[in-house]
């Protein structure tokens, strides 16, 4: 599988990375040797890049990922997990919070034995990455990503970041970013700071093509890595249908409407609407990778085939006639 370097780092990314959230008991819960297995897969399937996170089952999916991993050459794959919440342990016996800060309310089936708390200063960066060294059984993990600092962007870039820097300088970490749902606090961090990627979920998509307007461009005229995850746009292009999921809530019509017209433009090629979603953030020179979620053996076979399809220019074009993706899309 082809590797692309991050910014200035020595760290390279296959094309397709496992997003370990699921892992986690992301909305359902996943049995252990399933978790495992679908670690097994993806190495199999030649993925190298591994994503995870504290926030992810409350610690669970790095616990897992670090399991799974043991035993594998430690240079032979990247690791990135996050900072930006800590994970405090509950006092015994404590109900579980009702809060949106622990267990089952943010999307997460385990049970709250920790809360989380958010913590961009420079000590809740050094505790977040020791506690997740400490989780993972590693002893450096090679990106640390700022993970969702839209509310708290003058710690991020006034505490976090400058640690993160730190600990870069330090080998501690081997590269350093920024992890968001959005386009312009991405793009201040390419500006305003040194990092090495950015992970952009779901803006530089089929249905969502916002990063094309200054990240993309602004990452590859300064030569930043860039991944993309939530390439399905949180289920509707896996599978539009009514009740299909968009950014994690239902999806509007007049989003389904255009999801089915892709499909049928995609369908009309020979492809299936999962492949050319999967495909289509590859083609910008400043995309890396993508990062695919997966929690079974079965998902990540699925993926690895769809990005191993080829995928006709004539469907791009044909999109781009029928103002399904902008100019700059494809």
């Amino acid at each position: 599988m082809r590797r692309n370097r991050l910014g200035n780092s020595a760290v390279e990314v296959t094309e397709l990375s496992f997003g370990a959230a699921a892992i986690g008991n992301l909305f359902a819960a996943v049995a252990p040797d399933r978790a495992a297995a679908a670690v097994d897969a993806a190495w199999d399937e030649g993925v190298r890049y591994f994503d995870t996170a504290p926030h992810y089952g409350l610690g669970l999916s790095e616990r897992r990922l670090g399991e799974a991993l043991r035993g594998r050459p430690r240079d032979a794959y990247v690791l990135s997990t996050k900072v930006g919440r800590v994970l405090d342990p509950l006092p015994s016996g404590s109900p579980t919070p009702a809060d949106p800060s622990g267990g089952l309310s943010e999307g997460f089936a385990v049970p709250a034995t920790h809360r989380r708390r958010w913590d961009f200063s420079a000590e809740g960066v050094r505790r977040s990455i020791g506690d997740s060294l400490e989780r993972l059984g590693l002893d450096r993990v090679d990106i640390a990503y700022l993970h969702d600092p839209d509310d708290h962007a003058e710690a991020a870039f006034g505490e976090a970041y400058p640690e993160l820097e730190r600990l870069r300088a330090q080998g501690v970490v081997g590269a350093i970013g920024a992890g968001m749902n959005q386009t312009a606090l991405l793009t201040r961090f390419l500006r305003d700071t040194d990092v090495d990627v950015v992970l952009c979920a779901g803006r530089h998509t089929l249905l969502d093509q916002s990063a094309l307007t200054e990240l993309l461009p602004e990452a590859a005229a300064r030569g930043r890595g860039v991944v993309i995850g939530g390439v399905f746009n949180s289920g509707l292009l896996a599978d539009p249908r009514p009740g299909a999921t968009y950014d994690y809530a239902a999806a509007p019509l007049t989003l389904l409407d255009r999801a089915l017209r892709i499909k049928a433009v995609t369908e009309g090629h020979g492809v299936p609407l999962r492949a050319a979603a999967l495909h289509y953030p590859l083609a910008h020179p400043a995309v890396a990778g993508v990062l695919v979620g997966a929690r079974s053996p079965d998902e990540v076979r699925d993926a690895a085939a769809l990005l191993r399809r080829p995928i006709p220019d004539d469907l791009w074009a044909e999109l781009r006639a029928e103002g399904l993706l902008t100019e700059d899309g494809h």
